[in-house]
């Protein structure tokens, strides 16, 4: 009914009172008239989760939120990094205790499992691998995460656990109650993947150290950032494998965690090149009362072949100097598409005869037209200018550009090109998208690369433009 207060959660105290979820205010402040209650905050409690999952990185990767009190950790890969899952298990509820957070937890092969066994199961499970039918048999059928008419009809037949379903034919299942129920059962057992929306990422990659004292010093932040790329290059090593993304992630004792990102041109696993990369960043880290524990995960991971370098001599590869670490630190100092190379695009078009390219990436095979000299500046928009030419094809006797005219000595030219016609409108042509080209040199010797938009048979005149500069 409208307008009509319930409990939408209660702490402990409150259960053993005899309080539940969905039980009328009025009710149960008649049972306890000492209770103490507020109103819920679905924004607050949405942004305290997210910070939840932002907090529980450091003990996986791949975290995703369960709205709207749970969350799953995708721990595949990474239980080892506490000598197992109980380990692991234990100092996550450990640490929430400490922040006054209460939780159940379970460990399983799919999140539908760890889920039913989170709130239906004994406290704190681990279900082994390959185990997880026997682990779901006894619970309740609300374990499946069904919707709450489902769950309240199959009660009503008779059918009370997971396992009752189990023994039914799926066909009967789904004829009686919809594909739902099958669905929710076969990602519990894990016949079929279920999708969950990880807030970050899953990585397999990822190494971790945690220290008997909190760190804070810049020394042993330098330090430590060497130590934990050590262990992760290992791991890369060990697969053949190098990455192009690592992201350092410093956790403080307050439950904050502090992140740094660093790029290679290059895929690579170098632990003292990640470091240095690192170094000049960590004056931004503030530890506050000090950092606990330090996780780095790898990001773009590839397979990365083993380079036979010179037999003579350090600091060059096959081909040369190796110019990557030189790159690396100048992008990572700079920012993110501050660094790159020019490769020649397909096009003869001037302004579509060039792209960016990330500067130590394979060339695409194109090289530009030795007989169709370009000027070493080319503006990002031709210029106009005002022109003079004896005759309509020749090439200007004199130009001004920006206040300043300038006598033409030589001039080569012209050089016809025309719009591509793919990116023309539909119905779009005419002489408007020709251009004349024409390379021209002034008295003082300075050479310029002109052009003739149009032509002169045109009922629009046509206009002169300065397009780029030669050295």
């Amino acid at each position: 009914m409208r307008g009509v207060r319930r409990l939408s959660a209660v702490d402990g105290r409150a259960a053993k009172l005899g309080l539940f979820v969905g039980q009328k205010a009025t009710d149960a402040a008649a049972l306890v008239p000492e209770l103490t209650s507020a109103d819920t905050d679905d924004e607050a409690d949405a942004a305290a989760l997210a910070a939840l999952v932002d907090w529980c990185v450091r003990f996986s990767p791949a975290v995703a939120p369960d709205p709207p009190d749970g969350l799953y950790l995708d721990i595949g890969g990474a239980a080892h990094l506490w000598n197992g899952e109980g380990a692991m298990l234990a100092d996550l509820l450990a640490r929430l205790e400490k922040n006054h957070i209460a939780a159940r937890a379970a460990v399983a092969d799919t999140p539908g499992c760890a889920w039913a066994l989170a709130h239906f199961g004994p406290a704190d499970t681990i279900a082994p691998a390959g185990h997880t039918a026997a682990h779901l048999a006894p619970l309740p059928v609300h374990a499946l995460r069904l919707a709450g008419p489902d769950a309240d009809q199959i009660a009503r037949l008779g059918l009370t656990t997971v396992g009752q379903l189990m023994g039914l034919p799926r066909v009967q299942l789904t004829r009686r109650f919809g594909p739902s129920i099958v669905r929710r059962l076969d990602e519990a057992l894990g016949r079929c993947e279920e999708a969950l929306s990880f807030r970050r990422p899953p990585s397999p990659w990822l190494a971790r150290l945690a220290f008997v004292e909190p760190i804070s010093t810049p020394e042993d932040l330098a330090r430590v950032s060497v130590d934990v790329a050590r262990l992760l290059c290992a791991q890369l090593e060990r697969e053949g494998r190098g990455a192009r993304r690592f992201e350092l992630c410093f956790h403080r004792v307050d439950g904050a965690a502090l992140t740094l990102t660093v790029g290679l041109s290059m895929a690579g696993r170098e632990a003292e090149r990640i470091g240095r990369l690192f170094a000049p960043r960590l004056e931004t880290i503030d530890p506050g009362f000090g950092i606990e524990v330090v996780t780095l995960s790898a990001d773009g991971v590839e397979r990365l072949g083993d380079a036979q370098g010179e037999l003579i001599g350090g600091g060059r590869g096959p081909s040369g100097p190796d110019v990557a670490p030189l790159v690396d630190r100048l992008a990572n100092r700079l920012g993110d598409g501050r660094v790159w190379r020019d490769e020649a695009h397909p096009s003869h078009i001037p302004e579509r005869a060039v792209s960016r390219r990330p500067p130590l990436s394979p060339g695409a095979g194109h090289g530009w037209d030795a007989g169709r000299p370009r000027p070493l500046r080319l503006f990002t928009r031709p210029e106009p200018i005002e022109a003079m030419a004896p005759v309509p094809d020749d090439p200007p006797i004199v130009f001004r550009w920006r206040g300043l005219a300038h006598r033409v000595r030589r001039a080569e030219g012209p050089e016809r090109l025309a719009q591509e016609w793919w990116r023309l409108a539909p119905g779009e042509s005419g002489p408007g998208h020709v251009r004349d080209y024409y390379r021209v040199e002034d008295e003082a010797g300075a050479r310029f690369w002109l052009f003739r938009a149009g032509l002169y048979s045109a009922p629009v005149p046509p206009r002169w433009w300065l397009h780029g500069l030669f050295g």
